[in-house]
């Protein structure tokens, strides 16, 4: 069962990077926030299509109002500092960025979730820590840029929705954590689609519907990887994004892989690899947030599996 899981997960990551060629594409023209709206435009309908097939009769008001909101602003701002940084730098190098979510998670389920964190997983941040260093290279010739603080917002605002997921998901109802995210994007990108509209053609309106459906696909690929393999197998399978970053920013975007880049990313790996091993071992962790992190927050087509998962167990 768990090479069915692998499979999936990794076609479901293949389809995510091939979805986030078509956001650098758009984003050289147009906005995050169009692209997002309209992507949301696009996915509702599959969306609410799922939520439909579910037999419980549920009403939409939150338990917890508060933690709701948050991970929407949290969800929001994870989308559109990621479609941004998509759009600016190379995209070997924002996936390196993202990749400090595991270590971000970690850290902030300390006060989050109560979670006891080992000298061994206090490394393992550090070193991922210092993989981020080395990636950004401040005080470097060609310097920092607002892409940089994007997909590390993007990272930041990732691990924390998917702690607060953690801390609410057994009480907070399905319905309610897919729904919000996307209703909630596509009001709030609405109301701002008119300072930033540009006229798209056919043809570019056509890549918008592709990110929805590759991300609806891909988010469908990935509940299943979960519910056919073991999370230790895969959770690590999102590193493999890093190939397909390299190959794609190679062959369409002229893109290659700095060494800086290329060691920081090799550290940023090793620690979250790392801290799913720890999680893996008895007894080192109660919460296992990294494990048990199954979001995917940079497209509006994709929905937390494992809020699907425990819809579809409860059936």
């Amino acid at each position: 069962m768990n090479i069915k899981g692998l499979l999936f997960a990794l076609l479901g990551f293949a389809m995510f990077s091939t979805h986030d060629v078509v956001v650098k594409f758009l984003g050289a023209t147009y906005s995050p926030i169009q692209i997002i709206f309209f992507a949301s435009l696009i996915s509702f309908p599959l969306v609410t299509f799922m939520l439909i097939t579910d037999p419980t009769r549920e009403n939409i008001r939150p338990v917890h109002p508060w933690w709701v909101l948050a991970r929407v602003l949290a969800s929001l701002t994870a989308g559109l500092c990621a479609f941004y940084a998509f759009s600016v730098l190379p995209l070997a190098q924002v996936y390196t960025l993202l990749f400090a979510a595991p270590l971000l998670i970690t850290v902030l389920a300390i006060p989050m979730l109560g979670e006891q964190v080992g000298r061994h997983r206090w490394a393992a941040v550090l070193v991922g820590l210092v993989g981020v260093i080395v990636v950004l290279r401040p005080g470097a010739g060609a310097g920092l840029n607002l892409g940089h603080l994007g997909a590390l917002t993007a990272a930041f605002a990732s691990a924390f929705a998917s702690v607060v997921v953690r801390k609410i998901g057994r009480e907070e109802r399905a319905v309610v954590l897919m729904l919000y995210p996307h209703a909630t994007n596509f009001l709030l990108m609405g109301a701002a689609l008119p300072f930033v509209y540009v006229p798209m053609p056919l043809m570019e309106f056509a890549g918008v519907g592709t990110i929805a459906l590759l991300g609806f696909i891909a988010a469908l690929c990935i509940i299943f990887a979960y519910r056919y393999g073991e999370a230790a197998i895969v959770a690590p399978m999102q590193y493999s994004q890093i190939i397909w970053a390299s190959i794609f920013g190679w062959l369409l975007f002229g893109e290659s892989l700095d060494l800086p880049t290329l060691i920081g990313a090799g550290l940023i790996i090793l620690s979250g690899l790392y801290i799913v091993f720890r999680e893996t071992r008895s007894g080192v962790s109660r919460n296992t947030p990294v494990l048990r992190n199954r979001s995917r927050l940079f497209s509006p087509g994709s929905f937390r599996a494992s809020t699907v998962l425990r819809r579809w167990n409860s059936q």
